[in-house]
């Protein structure tokens, strides 16, 4: 019976995302004009070749600061329930914890936290 409900609800979900899509585009307007395809930079015209290259650093240090916000929103609801939890969710937090921690050692060892 569980089986039958997952599979419905996968289903329903896939149907709704579908039908969305068909609908916003059926609805959408559409204007297209030369502009709309031309770079935007902070609403400055761009000057000079716009499709220069970006450090991987850059990026790599953009991901590392997700990674330990989603940290941090992982962690505070834990945080005001977890005496209610016991040690399971102590073992979880921490195993969890574990796994950023080595995430941030692996980077260090990388240099990735180095800004050049």
């Amino acid at each position: 019976m569980d089986l039958v409900l997952l599979f419905t609800m996968i289903i329903a979900s896939i149907a709704f995302v579908g039908l969305v899509m068909i609908l916003t585009r059926w609805i959408s307007p559409r204007t297209y004009n030369r502009q709309k395809g031309e770079t935007y930079e902070c609403g400055i015209p761009t000057q000079g070749e716009t499709w220069i290259h970006f450090k991987a650093g850059y990026y790599l240090f953009a991901i590392l600061f997700l990674m330990f916000d989603i940290e941090a929103v992982f962690l505070f609801p834990w945080a005001t329930i977890v005496q209610e939890l016991g040690i399971k969710a102590l073992v979880g937090v921490l195993f969890f914890l574990f796994f950023l921690i080595l995430g941030l050692a692996y980077a260090w060892r990388k240099k990735a936290l180095e800004w050049k």
